[in-house]
């Protein structure tokens, strides 16, 4: 067990690290500075945690139960809320009554040894309960994001393992919560990664999806068919998606819509966020591309319709074809020959 723990709490931290890393290289998405240093807070709590329970498993030092420990656990819970406000609850602006949240973190100080760590793990509690109701009121979105909703699945079992261990650790010994706690923590790390690497544009799928759950209309006054027409056009004739910095703004504005107005629009009609949308676009134009340029580069073709990297490209196409694009320009080329040939393969699409 303490194996599994050793080689999960090196995971955790060379994931903390490059996490961090990629959010100060990243620029991409306007994140607000509250959600943006809770996550910095989040990560550097977890990987701090994990770091104390190395030098613990490798007899270095005891820092476990100690207040630096305390302080740690305490700031999890916060950092989470303030994170994942921004994804799932949709708020206009942190009022200063949410600050309360952070209450915890410095009581944190003066609450005795013994009493605590089950208090920060009832206070975890509470905020897995948030989640749980949070998800809940979005559940006319599922059918726009049903695989990223088992990734939240993942990590709602995983913070379920973390309270149970909370509240028996009386019944483990020291060694035994430690090392389960540490693989409680590693799994989440890994879940993350696998979950960035599959879905790379989840936040701001979900976003989305909470933006438009808790959002009153605001196409109250617009012309939906005649937008819609105008859409239609500017996706299928100006070919618009393949502007690599075409974003919900610019698409917006060219609508004579405001951002939160489109979004709206692409939520109720097709069912999906404006990054899936646009990702639908592009995907088909290659899809089309593959097939009438034989000659070309399967990475010049993902650029020539919109997608900024090879990653990126591939990522997208293989979420929504199920498989990568080099594979789908073989499959499409076999199956002509096969027709050239006088048989022809059933359609797999």
């Amino acid at each position: 067990m303490q194996l599994v723990a050793l080689l999960l709490i090196g995971f955790s931290l060379f994931t903390a690290a490059l996490l961090i890393l990629g959010n100060i290289l990243q620029h991409r998405e306007p994140y607000p500075l509250s959600s943006k240093l809770a996550g910095f807070a989040l990560v550097i709590s977890l990987a701090a945690i994990q770091w104390l329970h190395l030098q613990f498993i490798l007899e270095q030092e005891d820092q476990t139960f100690s207040p630096l420990y305390i302080l740690l656990l305490y700031c999890i819970a916060p950092s989470f809320y303030f994170y994942s406000r921004r994804l799932l609850a949709a708020p206009a602006r942190l009022s200063p009554w949410q600050l309360l949240h952070a209450l915890p973190v410095p009581a944190s100080l003066y609450i005795p040894l013994n009493g605590a760590l089950p208090l920060a793990f009832l206070i975890g509690s509470g905020y897995l309960l948030w989640l749980a109701v949070t998800v809940y009121a979005m559940r006319r979105q599922r059918r726009r994001f049903k695989f990223e909703l088992l990734a939240l699945a993942v990590f709602f079992a995983i913070a379920i393992g973390v309270v149970a261990l909370g509240f028996i650790w009386p019944l483990l010994t020291e060694s035994a919560f430690i090392a389960s706690y540490s693989i409680l923590i590693g799994l989440a790390f890994f879940a993350v990664t696998l979950t960035l690497l599959r879905f790379p544009s989840i936040t701001a799928d979900v976003a989305e999806a909470a933006q438009a759950a808790y959002a009153e209309s605001t196409l109250k006054n617009v012309d939906r068919q005649a937008v819609l027409a105008h859409l239609d056009k500017l996706m299928r004739e100006e070919k618009l998606y393949m502007l690599e910095t075409l974003n919900l703004a610019m698409l917006a504005e060219q609508l004579q819509l405001t951002p939160h107005q489109l979004s709206e629009l692409i939520n109720t009609e097709f069912q999906q966020g404006f990054s899936r949308y646009i990702r639908q676009h592009r995907i088909e134009a290659a899809k089309k591309l593959l097939l009438a340029e034989p000659e070309a580069s399967v990475l010049s073709i993902g650029l020539s319709v919109g997608f900024s990297t090879q990653s990126n490209f591939y990522t997208a196409f293989r979420d929504m074809v199920g498989m990568a694009p080099g594979q789908y320009r073989k499959q499409l080329q076999q199956r002509g020959q096969d027709t050239f040939q006088g048989v022809a393969l059933p359609d797999r699409d």
